[in-house]
Formats: structure tokens, C-alpha cells, sequence
């Protein structure tokens, strides 16, 4: 997949030493295709439009911090595409044949960046690209913030030398437009965006382009969907019961953090689950029991993976054909496994055990082994 520059903006931004300064242009270039071949910047950037449009990226992210998203124009009820400014503002620098026909647009790009918080200096760089062979056009926003306390190599002498501005194309964010689906299809209601940073500042300069929900929050707003459904069907409209299941759902829905319910009875959760997993197959269960941290598929409960109570302690049953571990050694790979009833009649043997048992202290002629 090669990429044809038609033209390159290069701007160099300041970060002011006072937190609250005004951030601003320090340097613009504006290249020709042909001056972008002579240009230190193809070294810099070759393999990067390649690398972007290949970038994998799903509708629906599993979690708020996956790097690469889709972002999606906000469009008003019975408004066209072109009435969001976004989207006129991309199609302009999509549309300008030259570098001197990219300048209004590019410096009102830049105006909306520098406007973002929490934007830090750096090199912003817009191209327009061409797909070879199938003349597709493309716009590239790449920006690459300044590295910290950098220095090189220089002579035998000085032997390092630090440099003040430095930035590199490993933590690079990008956006392309439009999405490329695959070779010579295109997406023209998405951009595809990549950032590593925890700041999603690059996210928020362009106001008018939103980013689907992830696949957590899907999944959370259809399990209280169905609790909801659950709710209404179990109990009479207006009751006590009713009222009291519909708050304790609404304080469920607003925790980061829950601990088992045990409301519904495992049919129930059996066909919630199957609505969800035949349309996401592969939406994640992870739960913690005390400091163990369990993580599966949602599909593999009930058949893989089980939950039980004895004696008011929870149990996790995990069902497999092959056991495998990685990395450091430990006793438990020597392990011949007991029978499932052994380990029950223990539990509930240790369950009803209250009474205390003093830990006997070693002598010097103990010999058992150090575990």
C-alpha cells in the first residue's frame, strides 16, 4: 500500500512556560510534492501512512482507552453531511490541489488544536495523499509531541548533546480521512484516530465528530435493560417490591463497582446472557473473588465456568481440558488433582469448623519440607 504526497503543512508549536500562556505557531512550511521529496520529513514519515491505514480499529472498542477509534460526524436531525463543520473543514483540505490552496484551511485546523486544553507543544503535520494505482484521496492530521530531557551522540569529545525540541513517530497521533475500510473502499461519515496518550486532547480539538460507545458500555446498558424488563414482569405495578428492585437497580447502574446481587436464579441469568452473547460473541466476564481475578468470556458461563455458594462462601468452579501455566515454576504443576467430592466435603468441613486450632511451633528436629 504506497501513498503519493500531493502536498505537506508542517507546523511547529510552543508550549509557553506559564501553564495559562497563550499557546502559538513557531514555525510554518508548506511543501510541494516535489519539496517533500527532498525533505528530511520522507525519511521521517516513510512507512507511517501505510502503517495508519492498516491500523485495526473496531466500531465498538472493548474499553474507553483503546488507542485506535473511529470517530463518527455529529449530524443534526434532517441535516446533510456537509452542514457539520468538521466534516466541510476535512473535505476542503481533501479537496485543495496545492500546498498554497491547503493554507486557509490548514491554518484554521491549527487555530481549533491550539484551542483544545491541555494541548502540549509539539510538530502538527497535514498531508493530502493519494492512493497509487487507484487515485483514492486521503487527509492525514499527524502530530508528534516534544520529547523530554533527549540528547544524541555527537563526537568523541563531547560525546552527547542534549537537543532542546526532539520528537519521534513512535507515539504519533493520527487521524485519517476518510476511514479506509479496505483498499479502494472508503467510509466518507468516519475518521479513524490513534492516540496512546491517557489525555484525550487530540480526541477533542475537532468538537463535532462524537466516538461510538464502547462495548462495556453496550453491554452494561443492556443488562440493565433486562433487569428493568425482569422487574415489571415480576412484580405489580407501584408495589413496595417494585419500587425497592427498581432503586436498588438504579444505585447498581451508577457503581463502578458491585458485588454479587443474588437476585435472579441462574435460568434467568442463562437467557439474559444468551440475548447478549448472540449478538456480541465476545464480550468479556471479569470479577474478582477476594484477591483472585478472574477473566473469561460471558459466554463460557454455565458451561465453563460456574458460581456457587456453600456455607455462605462464594466457590468459582472453572471447567477445562487442559491446564497450563507460564513463567515461574511452582509446586501446584506437580499437582495430581482430587476428586471434585473430596474438595466439597472439605470446604464445608472447614466452613463449620469454628473452632480454634494453635499453629505448633518447629522444633530443630522438624524435618517437613519449608512449604
Amino acid at each position: 500500500m504506497n501513498f503519493t504526497i500531493d502536498w505537506l503543512s508542517f507546523y511547529l508549536m510552543e508550549q509557553p512556560e506559564e501553564e495559562d500562556g497563550i499557546k502559538q505557531v513557531r514555525m510554518t512550511r508548506y511543501l510541494s510534492h516535489d519539496e517533500y521529496l527532498r525533505s528530511e520529513l520522507k525519511d521521517f514519515l516513510d512507512g507511517e501512512f501505510a502503517r495508519i491505514a492498516k491500523r485495526k480499529v473496531e466500531m465498538n472498542p472493548k474499553t474507553e482507552g483503546t488507542p485506535t477509534k473511529l470517530g463518527q460526524f455529529v449530524l443534526e436531525p434532517g441535516h446533510p453531511l456537509d452542514s457539520n463543520p468538521n466534516y466541510a473543514l476535512l473535505n476542503r483540505l481533501l479537496a485543495a490541489e496545492t500546498s498554497g490552496e491547503s493554507k486557509e484551511p490548514c491554518q484554521e485546523l491549527i487555530q481549533s488544536y491550539l484551542r483544545t486544553s491541555q494541548v502540549r507543544g509539539g510538530v502538527m503535520i497535514v498531508v493530502r495523499t493519494r492512493l497509487e494505482l487507484i487515485d483514492e484521496r486521503y487527509v492525514f492530521i499527524l502530530k508528534c509531541d516534544f520529547e523530554q530531557k533527549t540528547a544524541v551522540i555527537t563526537d568523541e569529545k563531547s560525546l552527547i548533546s542534549n537537543v532542546r525540541m526532539a520528537i519521534n513517530a513512535k507515539n504519533m497521533k493520527s487521524l485519517m480521512y476518510p476511514y479506509m475500510i479496505e483498499s479502494g473502499m472508503n467510509d466518507p461519515y468516519h475518521v479513524k484516530i490513534h492516540q496512546f496518550s491517557h489525555a484525550r486532547y487530540f480526541e477533542e480539538f475537532l468538537r463535532f465528530i462524537e466516538y461510538p460507545q464502547t462495548m462495556t458500555q453496550i453491554v452494561s446498558e443492556e443488562v440493565i435493560s433486562l433487569a428493568r424488563q425482569h422487574i415489571e414482569y415480576t412484580y405489580p405495578e407501584e408495589s413496595e417490591e417494585r419500587i425497592r428492585e427498581e432503586e436498588a437497580i438504579e444505585l447498581i447502574a451508577a457503581s463502578p463497582k458491585r458485588e454479587l446481587a443474588e437476585k435472579w436464579e441462574h435460568e434467568t441469568v442463562m437467557e439474559a446472557m444468551q440475548i447478549i452473547t448472540d449478538r456480541q460473541p465476545e464480550v468479556e466476564l471479569k470479577f474478582k473473588l477476594d484477591h483472585m481475578q478472574i477473566r473469561t468470556l460471558l459466554a463460557d458461563y454455565g458451561t465453563s465456568l460456574h458460581i456457587a455458594k456453600v456455607n455462605g462462601r462464594y466457590l468459582v468452579l472453572l471447567e477445562g481440558e487442559q491446564l497450563q501455566f507460564e513463567r515461574g515454576m511452582s509446586p501446584v504443576e506437580f499437582l495430581k488433582p482430587k476428586a471434585l467430592t473430596d474438595i466439597m466435603k472439605e470446604i464445608e468441613e472447614r466452613s463449620q469448623n469454628v473452632a480454634y486450632t494453635p499453629v505448633s511451633t518447629p522444633t530443630e528436629d522438624d524435618d517437613n519440607p519449608p512449604w
